[in-house]
């Protein structure tokens, strides 16, 4: 961590609230990401996880308090979203791939459009983070013509083209056959060791202990606790926490 900026966070989360209607899903969420550190956010279905990190990309608009990000309210009127979200990155449960597209035009299509990339410049970026994600192999292949694990790692070369300042996982295994999980967590822990900032919601209790720089617990759309892995998991404080991490145990 030494030479990194602890001092201002890449995202600080202040009093975000979101409710659908009469249903309120977030309140009172705070919590900052520094450069480099692996947040992964665990609790059950329905707390909440996946709307927050949804309002963090602004595919939700929440109701109310600050996302800041490098200083910024992302909130507030004259916000780039387009600007914004290739610097925010998402990598979704369901891979969100174009079918239509083999695998390196996936990769390619974003930078041009977005970061006005030339094509042979989109095209070699592409190559080299697929090669990294270990789907090199595959360029020319269409997402149908994959199994789950590939397009997952196609759809993470994809997010990292655009070289993102913080990367968001939305559950990125939980649409996977079981024995390509592996293969998806292992890019992960690879991104981790080399410095990518990273906030990822999971179900994967190995990947929060073992990767991660902090660990953000969520009950009923609040954070209930907050800390680092081995305090979490050895020694949660909050009786949801321990209620909830004896489940996966015996799970």
């Amino acid at each position: 961590m030494s030479g990194m900026n602890r001092i201002n966070p890449v995202m600080e989360v202040r009093d975000l609230t979101k409710s659908f209607g009469k249903n309120q899903v977030l309140t009172g969420i705070n919590f900052d990401v520094h450069e480099g550190d692996v947040v992964s956010i665990i609790g059950a279905s329905g707390s909440g996880k996946s709307t927050l990190l949804r309002c963090i990309n602004l595919l939700e608009t929440p109701s109310g308090g600050r996302i800041l990000y490098r200083g910024q309210n992302i909130l507030e009127g004259g916000m780039d979203v387009n600007a914004y979200r290739t610097r925010v990155g998402m990598v979704f449960q369901s891979f969100n791939l174009f079918r239509n597209m083999t695998v390196l035009d996936n990769c390619v299509a974003g930078q041009v459009r977005v970061l006005k990339k030339t094509k042979e410049e989109a095209r070699s970026r592409a190559l080299d983070y697929l090669d990294k994600v270990g789907m090199a192999p595959y360029i020319k292949a269409r997402p149908g013509q994959l199994s789950g694990g590939q397009q997952q790692r196609a759809a993470i070369a994809r997010a990292l083209a655009m070289e993102p300042d913080i990367l968001l996982f939305d559950e990125p295994t939980s649409a996977l056959d079981p024995e390509m999980v592996g293969e998806v967590l292992e890019v992960m822990q690879r991104l981790a060791q080399e410095g990518m900032t990273m906030l990822a919601v999971t179900h994967e209790m190995a990947f929060a202990r073992d990767v991660s720089s902090r660990v953000i617990f969520m009950h009923e759309g609040k954070i209930h606790e907050n800390g680092r892995p081995q305090e979490l998991f050895e020694d949660p404080r909050q009786p949801e926490t321990r209620d909830f991490l004896k489940r996966f145990r015996k799970g």
